[in-house]
């Protein structure tokens, strides 16, 4: 392979909340780099992913999952989600081949309906869904838009993402790397460590909450060569939420900051001394200065 040939791009991932956007981001990768959970609506920042092959290096961009937005952190979610249109080279529109177009999807399918990009309609939870009736579904995601191809894929059981990796590398430009060899996500670490408690939170209360959860790390030093403390503050918008991640005597709360830590430590390959608070602030997602004052403006 010459290097005139070497292609590198962006790539942005789209559609409605709990189509599988974050589990397909961290299969093409191959490693975790976005939180998962049964909930939909988990992603609420950009996350990039890069993926690396002898043809190229493709820089995928996660994005909040698209819905109608109901108040201000719905908002942002959007308008987050939009602005990834702009660095992409291709879009990737994923939807859930169990179930024929939702609402959410035609809503997503219409915000790129117009934008001068090259789409690929991505069919997703294969593993799932009922094969020998999936192509009058699969007519129905064609009629949302104007797709360059695509592919139906399982990211949980990798069922056609090589088809899938090749076809977005038909699309790409020939281009130098974007990102040094090696790098698997441009996250601040940071940003990485406060998803992955969020994602210990959303995991361990299930449907006990609603996603009325913020993470902010208050602190992140280094104590020694081999050892990191970390303060983080759980943000919840009611006492009696506050009451559920807590748990009767702090248990559920231990048991949030046993996972978070372990996660933590993996990410980052040292120890991990992990403080956890929990502090209610009353319906921070409506509120313009408290999305701002946690990360999300």
């Amino acid at each position: 392979m010459t290097d005139e040939k070497y292609k590198s791009g962006f790539v942005t991932i789209w559609g409605r909340p709990n189509v599988g956007k974050s589990t397909l981001l961290n299969m093409l990768v191959g490693e975790k780099v976005a939180i998962v959970t049964p909930r939909p609506q988990t992603t609420r920042n950009r996350i990039s992913g890069i993926c690396e092959t002898e043809e190229g290096q493709i820089v995928f961009l996660d994005t909040p999952g698209i819905l109608e937005p109901k108040q201000k952190l719905d908002e942002y979610l959007v308008k987050s989600a939009r602005s990834c249109l702009r660095d992409a080279d291709v879009v990737l529109f994923v939807v859930d081949g169990t179930t024929p177009p939702h609402r959410d999807d035609k809503r997503a399918a219409k915000l790129i309906r117009n934008i001068s990009k090259d789409i690929l309609l991505v069919i997703n939870k294969l593993d799932i869904a009922d094969v020998p009736n999936l192509d009058p579904i699969i007519e129905e995601y064609k009629k949302l838009g104007n797709f360059k191809g695509g592919a139906a894929v399982s990211a949980i059981t990798k069922i056609n993402i090589p088809i899938l990796i090749n076809k977005i590398f038909e699309l790409l430009p020939e281009s130098p790397a974007y990102y040094p060899e090696g790098t698997v996500t441009d996250q601040q670490e940071k940003l990485a460590i406060a998803e992955l408690i969020r994602e210990q939170v959303l995991l361990s209360v299930r449907q006990e909450i609603p996603h009325g959860v913020a993470v902010v790390i208050k602190e992140f030093v280094s104590r020694s060569n081999e050892l990191y403390y970390i303060s983080a503050t759980v943000y919840v918008e009611k006492e009696s939420h506050k009451l559920i991640v807590v748990g009767g005597e702090g248990r559920m709360l231990k048991e949030i900051g046993k996972k978070s830590r372990e996660g933590i430590e993996e990410l980052l390959g040292k120890k991990v001394y992990l403080d956890l608070w929990v502090k209610v602030s009353k319906n921070w997602r409506k509120d313009e200065a408290a999305l701002s004052r946690f990360g999300y403006k």
